[in-house]
């Protein structure tokens, strides 16, 4: 089929369904600047993935930090969100969208205005005290003066998302798997399904009988899996085209 009528299909299916999600990964966020971490450019081409195993950690934490600033917040803190963020954004304000399950940690669902979003993986923007628990913003510290250190008891905070060996926030995984039992529509944008469990997501979706639409620019782990509709490109060419279908004839 052409890309006009998958398309087509998509904008359909989505305007008739009562319970959209959206399932989102680094590929959605390409387009505003941010690496992804595997593949071509990706940030453990340059880095190794230990700095984010939290035993590591832990044990380096002053060293972890210079490269953790680099590899996220250098990009975190000028990236805006794109056409794809924004859509969602829409989407959700004219109730055509319950909820986004992202698997990133850039904030910028929350920048785009989006309101309902169950992030997998936690947020960059948040930092934590393992000692005494108590959160901060990234914004109120200074990053090019590292390690940003607790106000409370001085220890060295850290980004409050998800290291190797760390576990997914309870709330956030509930969540998650929560709405894909109850979709009746799953919107799979810029993850290729490597990351376990949660590639478990839209699997668990399309068991319940939910319809899978992917964005993608490749083939991923989901195409052939669980995928009924597949429309390939980068996610702000492709949301930007299912937009104009999805809107046309609406006053919203």
């Amino acid at each position: 089929m052409t890309m006009e009528i998958l398309l087509n299909e998509a904008a359909k299916t989505i305007r008739a369904a009562k319970h959209v999600i959206a399932f989102t990964g680094a590929g959605i966020s390409v387009e505003s600047g941010i690496p992804p971490f595997r593949g071509s450019g990706g940030i453990w081409n340059k880095y190794d993935p230990k700095l984010l195993d939290i035993d590591y950690y832990l044990h380096n934490q002053e060293l972890c930090w210079i490269s953790i600033r680099e590899m996220f917040y250098d990009f975190f803190n000028v990236a805006k969100p794109n056409k794809a963020h924004l859509l969602l954004a829409r989407m959700e304000q004219a109730g055509m969208l319950k909820a986004v399950i992202t698997q990133n940690i850039d904030n910028l669902h929350q920048e785009a205005g989006s309101r309902t979003v169950y992030e997998f993986h936690g947020n960059s923007k948040k930092l934590v005290c393992l000692k005494c628990f108590k959160e901060y913003h990234a914004g109120d510290f200074d990053l090019k003066k590292i390690p940003p250190l607790c106000k409370n008891d001085g220890s060295i905070l850290k980004p409050n998302f998800v290291f190797f060996g760390d576990g997914i926030p309870p709330g956030a995984y509930t969540a998650s798997f929560r709405n894909a039992e109850i979709c009746d529509v799953c919107l799979i944008i810029g993850s290729t399904g490597e990351v376990m469990p949660a590639s478990y997501i839209p699997g668990t979706a399309r068991s319940h009988g939910a319809t899978i639409i992917e964005i993608n620019p490749e083939p991923s782990n989901f195409t052939r899996k669980v995928t009924d509709i597949f429309l390939q490109g980068r996610a702000g060419e492709v949301m930007g085209k299912l937009e104009q279908k999805l809107f046309e004839g609406l006053n919203v």
